[in-house]
């Protein structure tokens, strides 16, 4: 018996990044919405903590560029929606280790469509997360 992966938003690292799931239009949409709700306070109160954190800004800016393409756009939104979901592998309030499915679904986004966010994504994000970090 083989294992499916949960569905994309779900509680699997696999599911956030699965082009099967995180592609279909709905989907998309579900993860857009829970990305547009939950990013800015989530990353606002980690962005000091957190080693990805300006990769996750420039996926975020990258996502939300008319420019990007719709696969690579289904696909960071896919890992962002995972990365503000409160229920995760491995919950984030445990230091040392919570934000490690985290980082690993950011390695695998920029692994699968990182040639998408372009140097612009990546200035807007290490602006903001200086912003952020004087805060």
């Amino acid at each position: 018996m083989t294992a499916k992966a949960k569905p994309s938003g779900s509680a699997s690292p696999e599911a956030a990044l699965d082009p099967s799931r995180a592609l279909q239009p709905q989907v998309q949409r579900v993860n857009e919405m829970r990305v547009a709700r939950g990013f800015w306070p989530k990353i606002t109160a980690v962005a000091s903590r957190v080693p990805f954190a300006g990769e996750a800004l420039a996926a975020f800016f990258a996502a939300r560029d008319p420019e990007t393409p719709t696969a690579a756009k289904g696909i960071m939104l896919g890992a962002l929606a995972y990365f503000v979901l409160p229920i995760d592998a491995i919950p984030d309030i445990l230091v040392g280790i919570g934000f490690t499915d985290d980082a690993a679904v950011i390695a695998a986004l920029l692994a699968a469509v990182g040639s998408s966010i372009k140097p612009k994504h990546r200035q807007r994000a290490a602006e903001a997360l200086e912003r952020l970090r004087r805060r």
